[in-house]
């Protein structure tokens, strides 16, 4: 039996098998068809996580990141304005 740790596993991954976790969580199946069980699922995510801080991947580049710069106000234009101005309708759909 080895004595590899999750840790020392990570450690030792490769950028190849780094994107194959990735691409296996996105499409929820191993490259060879098998759908992940949503345990397989966490544990690939933890492994990509973990081997983004060890590899100081950078925060634009990770999983999941959302860019915060992005949000917030801008600065509006006639168009915009125009749209706020006008009645906000609803759509019932049966």
């Amino acid at each position: 039996m080895s004595n590899m740790t999750f840790d020392g596993m990570v450690g030792q991954m490769t950028p190849a098998i780094y994107e194959s976790l990735k691409q296996s969580m996105q499409l929820r199946k191993w490259p060879d068809g098998r759908v992940l069980t949503p345990e397989q699922v966490a544990l690939c995510m933890e492994a990509v996580i973990k081997y983004e801080v060890h590899n100081n991947v950078t925060p634009e580049s990770r999983v999941g990141f959302i860019d915060n710069g992005t949000c917030g106000p801008r600065d509006e234009t006639a168009e915009d304005k125009a749209v706020k101005d006008e009645p906000e309708q609803i759509k019932w759909v049966n």
